[in-house]
């Protein structure tokens, strides 16, 4: 359930900005021409909703940013737990991680753009890339923080490796998890937005840059609140899904047991 009076409180700021920015647009302090005025984004906002063309941006930006968050997670959380548990694995692999973590997922896009050209393909690798070191470095430094006793109980009882994940490192590491997912979906709307941006020709960010190119600010911070608006949405939906997740896991294991 949305707690509306919180909802209410935290909406009080945002509409005193844009009262006070509608003021002083019709006071003639702010230039039409760069920053619009809220009653006219509003009125953008709701145009470009009803002929379909912002939902069908939103349609084209989620799908990318979902599948690379999607792909990403999976092989992330994998390749978390397994350093995690393995510690000579994890001093392999340590210089190649700390190599290619730093690189800026922007700086891929050339690269993406040679191997998979425009469109959903190039879009969705940079995601991958972008997404997959958070998620592994929280998932690993999860795995890492279980209590040793509890990796000794798994060997204790002889469990194979993928058991003694299933049975006892997913449950203690799982809250871990869940925060790296959810702060992979935020860096998947960013980079997804940021590509189209920069050279995808479609999806909320080409949308902006196509308005901004015509003049039209009002339709440019229509589609920039937008996006605000998406990934407010995202964000409750992923920990909505996070603690019914967390408790359906839990009852789960517990019906097993």
């Amino acid at each position: 359930m949305i707690d509306w009076r919180r909802l209410g409180r935290g909406l009080v700021l945002p509409i005193l900005f844009l009262a006070l920015w509608e003021l002083l647009r019709a006071a003639g302090v702010l230039p039409y021409e760069t920053l619009s005025q809220p009653s006219l984004i509003a009125r953008a906002t709701l145009s470009a909703l009803a002929d379909g063309t912002l939902l069908y941006a939103t349609w084209q930006t989620l799908e990318a940013a979902t599948l690379g968050w999607a792909i990403a997670g999976a092989v992330a959380v994998l390749a978390g737990v397994l350093l995690g548990l393995f510690p000579p694995l994890a001093r392999m692999t340590s210089l190649s991680v700390e190599a290619l973590r730093p690189i800026p997922s922007v700086a891929l896009i050339p690269l993406s753009l040679l191997v998979f050209g425009f469109g959903l393909r190039m879009e969705v690798a940079v995601v991958v890339f972008a997404v997959f070191w958070p998620v592994l470095i929280v998932t690993s430094s999860g795995v890492r923080g279980i209590e040793p006793n509890l990796l000794e109980v798994g060997r204790a009882l002889k469990l194979s490796v993928a058991r003694r994940i299933w049975k006892l490192v997913l449950p203690a590491a799982l809250p871990s998890i869940a925060v790296g997912l959810r702060l992979g979906a935020g860096i998947a709307i960013v980079v997804a937005v940021t590509v189209e941006i920069a050279t995808n020709p479609w999806g909320l960010g080409y949308g902006m840059i196509n308005a901004s190119q015509s003049l039209r600010a009002d339709l440019m911070f229509a589609q920039l609140l937008w996006i605000g608006v998406v990934g407010w949405g995202l964000n409750v939906a992923l920990l909505r899904i996070e603690r019914r997740w967390l408790a359906w896991f839990w009852s789960a294991r517990e019906a097993a047991r």
